[in-house]
């Protein structure tokens, strides 16, 4: 089979046409007259709206990891001071993706009851107010409570994301998810390498090293107001001028934004019963166990080996900083291709020589793991660009990012518990490093099995 004509080249035309119906104040729809003039121009959405749409969305993504990186630069301090055990700990690394799973769900619901918009910038209220809370909360169970706050606004902030980029650039599904993806990486490559250095400035305390990061999430909130009340797609901005009052939501669910007016709702996809679904799900959930485990334990990894904290907290922040370049391209590549399995591959070969040079030469080689582990890493903005793939509407797309990434999360729970307890009764990193390197391969084989070319509309009907 060649190669498919990419996503953002098929929508591309349509979009094209839609701007071009407007501009003429007419819209041929089979039984339907044609719609009057708009009096609110898309055109106000390519100038300023949708920059600073745009600007909210990389923002959002910056906030959507400091809470766990910076949390595993001093999770050693933040043991001594909450005296918290190994077991403890590694529940505590836990709490990430359990919160994800369990607020994720809730996010399509939420995000059609009062709109993504709205929904978002809650999410980034919710992260801001736990990272400023949670080193004053008080004992371990404050602690727990605090960032399970934070949590809740990145897990439904999360699965929002996908269907924000689908719904709003549905020409630019590659580039967007990159430049997402990108901000993302850099925020959590940011807080792994400066929380240590920031602690110090601020008077060695672990407390103001973790609440310094609720800066972040001001911005991001101020970003979001304007579109708390924003539902509506650009292309869908004529039909709803001249629809009925309950025409936009409808008009705004349409595939990819297109803006044809009202059209008949159509039942929930059976999810369950597509095989790309639940390997997309597994897939997810494989990559977010090796990433959880990397964020919350990899710089303990490279200080019992004999690293400084903050040449550990260096490392990390060069695992987490590989995604910056690479989240922009793979996206874009892996649009272009019919099967994304090729890049699966590569990603999942950097992980197994990334984990075994940790294994035999933890200190020797620290470097070049670091690189391997962080291009390894990549398969998330990866998964990302999978959900937008296969999928072909708006509503598929969000359906299939709420079932794979709160199915995935529950999945990579036990992961990260899992290392702390291997890590506390056998004394040493042998055997949690040789479990991630044993979790590489199956994430390599449904991976590649998500990576086909296909949707989830033709396996799970309706």
């Amino acid at each position: 089979m060649g190669l498919m004509p990419s996503e953002e080249t098929r929508t591309e035309t349509r979009t094209d046409k839609t701007e071009t119906l407007t501009a003429t104040g007419t819209r041929a729809v089979p039984g339907q007259a044609a719609s009057t003039p708009s009096t609110s121009s898309p055109r106000a959405w390519t100038t300023w709206t949708t920059r600073l749409l745009m600007l909210g969305i990389v923002l959002a993504a910056f906030n959507l990891r400091p809470a766990i990186t910076s949390l595993g630069a001093l999770l050693e301090e933040v043991r001594d001071g909450l005296g918290m055990s190994g077991s403890v700990a590694g529940l505590l690394t836990s709490v990430p993706p359990l919160c994800f799973a369990v607020f994720g769900v809730t996010a399509p619901r939420l995000a059609r009851r009062f709109g993504p918009g709205a929904v978002v910038w809650a999410g980034m209220v919710a992260i801001t107010a736990g990272l400023l809370i949670r080193p004053y909360a008080g004992g371990t169970a404050g602690f727990l409570a605090a960032t399970a706050l934070a949590l809740m606004g990145i897990a439904v902030s999360n699965v929002l994301m996908p269907v924000i980029v689908k719904r709003y650039f549905p020409d630019r599904v590659g580039s967007m998810t990159g430049l997402y993806s990108m901000a993302l990486a850099f925020g959590t490559s940011i807080a792994a390498a400066a929380t240590v250095p920031v602690t110090n400035a601020l008077g060695g305390g672990w407390q103001p090293g973790l609440a310094v990061w609720a800066t972040l999430g001001v911005a991001a909130v101020l970003a979001w107001i304007p579109f708390v009340r924003h539902r509506e797609a650009p292309q869908s901005a004529s039909a709803s001028a001249s629809a009925s009052a309950s025409a936009p939501e409808r008009t705004a669910d349409a595939p990819g934004g297109r803006g044809a007016g009202p059209a008949p709702e159509q039942p929930p996809l059976r999810i369950t019963r597509s095989r790309t679904a639940w390997a997309l799900a597994v897939f997810f959930g494989l990559q977010a166990t090796a990433a959880y485990i990397t964020m919350g334990w990899m710089a303990q990894i490279f200080r019992d080996s004999g690293v400084s904290a903050g040449t550990a907290g260096l490392l990390l922040a060069v695992i987490m900083v590989m995604g910056v370049p690479l989240a922009f391209v793979i996206p874009r590549v892996a649009t272009r291709l019919p099967h994304q399995g090729p890049i699966v591959l590569v990603l999942g070969l950097c992980g197994l020589a990334g984990y075994a040079g940790l294994y035999f030469a933890p200190v020797g080689g620290a470097w070049a793991w670091a690189l391997l582990l962080g291009i390894s890493n990549c398969a998330f903005p990866l998964a990302l660009t999978m959900v937008g793939m296969r999928a072909r509407t708006g509503a598929g797309v969000a359906q299939l990012s709420a079932f794979a990434q709160s199915t995935g999360y529950l999945i990579s729970i036990p992961g990260p518990l899992l290392v702390g307890v291997l890590y506390q009764h056998s004394g040493g990193w042998g055997l949690p490093i040789t479990l991630m390197c044993a979790l590489m391969v199956p994430q390599i084989v449904v991976g590649v099995l998500a990576g086909r070319d296909r949707t989830v509309e033709d396996e799970a009907g309706r």
